[in-house]
């Protein structure tokens, strides 16, 4: 395993910006990994990353070992899909389909690794990973082996996970077992993704036609990145869908802009989290007087998505900081509302 220092973690991240790395590997599958793990000791502060999609890394950089996953293997039996953390998220959806296995189709084309997608539970269009997990192997830096926690050792919330807890810093990803079905599981409720059916005439009742519109609805929010392709320079969506009030969640859908009536509001906010009071990001940063494509300096929200802070360049990490802690300032005076980042902030700003 090849240990290098000092290096420059902007290049391993989609904003672009970030300070060195004191230790760095980069390790190309879960045998890698674990032998990164190995050599790492126990009591060394450690940072994982993957593709740096949604992670905004101080300018100071950070210290002790950072190990960056990019790469891996996949396979295939039954209804069940393993992979490898650092595999692209996207590779997993492709091989699903290839093998006519329904259940993570909408989630087509969110950028990131396997790890990173189950730290998260990534959820898109309807669909949530988490619960289709059977089982996740894990390495626990507390007695330093691999461990297997099955389903029922496995808890997820909107956008939310075991694995986030502090109590769990010590479980390391390695690799995933996803149970998918032979059979269609999940109905296309998303507005958006409906009218981009209908307009290209394609088939929600084929795992082709769902991956054609949920792709096409991303990229026409400006939600596609890929590793070494020249994009707008965000993590994603930056904040979670906050969980409010009745009456807090009244007053933010007065700032909708899609002409929806309250009720077609809250369905689809059941489709974001699960919840009719989950509202959508944002519609609080509306509600709070934020608008697309506002500029502060070197940093700007994205012309088609509030939620896609993105770095102009010359950004540096805490310019994005300043920007995000602007927001979530704003956003609490006006509206009492804590809007939390769903993007990993990893260092001292």
């Amino acid at each position: 395993m090849n240990i290098k220092q000092n290096v420059n973690l902007s290049e391993f991240t989609s904003f672009g910006v970030g300070g060195p790395a004191e230790n760095f590997a980069l390790v190309k599958n879960s045998v890698e990994l674990e032998e990164a793990l190995r050599c790492t000791l126990p009591d060394t502060e450690l940072w994982l990353l993957g593709y740096g999609s949604n992670s905004l890394i101080s300018d100071r950089g950070l210290p002790g070992m950072i190990i960056c996953t990019q790469g891996g293997e996949i396979k295939v039996s039954g209804n069940e899909i393993t992979a490898d953390a650092g595999v692209w998220w996207d590779d997993v959806v492709k091989k699903s389909i290839d093998n006519n296995l329904w259940g993570i189709e909408l989630m087509s084309e969110i950028p990131g690794s396997v790890g990173g997608s189950v730290f998260i539970n990534i959820t898109a269009y309807g669909q949530s990973l988490g619960p289709q997990i059977k089982w996740v192997k894990v390495w626990d830096r507390k007695i330093s082996e691999t461990r297997i926690l099955e389903k029922a050792e496995l808890t997820w919330d909107y956008k939310n996970s075991i694995f986030q807890k502090s109590e769990n810093e010590h479980l390391i990803i390695l690799q995933v077992c996803i149970e998918l079905s032979s059979v269609p599981k999940d109905e296309v409720t998303y507005q958006k993704a409906l009218d981009v059916a209908e307009e290209l005439g394609l088939d929600l009742n084929s795992l082709d036609g769902r991956r054609e519109t949920i792709i096409e609805a991303r990229k026409r929010a400006g939600s596609l990145w890929h590793p070494n392709q020249d994009y707008n320079r965000t993590a994603g969506s930056f904040f979670r869908n906050p969980k409010l009030t009745q009456q807090q969640a009244d007053t933010v859908m007065k700032y909708d802009e899609s002409g929806k009536t309250k009720a077609e509001l809250k369905k689809m906010n059941q489709v974001h989290g699960g919840d009719q009071r989950r509202v959508s990001a944002a519609h609080v940063m509306l509600a709070a007087g934020f608008k697309r494509g506002q500029t502060w300096g070197k940093v700007k929200l994205n012309d088609q998505n509030l939620l896609k802070i993105e770095a102009l360049p010359g950004a540096s990490a805490q310019d994005i900081f300043d920007v995000v802690r602007l927001i979530q300032t704003e956003v609490k005076k006006k509206l009492d509302i804590n809007l939390e980042p769903e993007a990993r902030i990893l260092g001292v700003f």
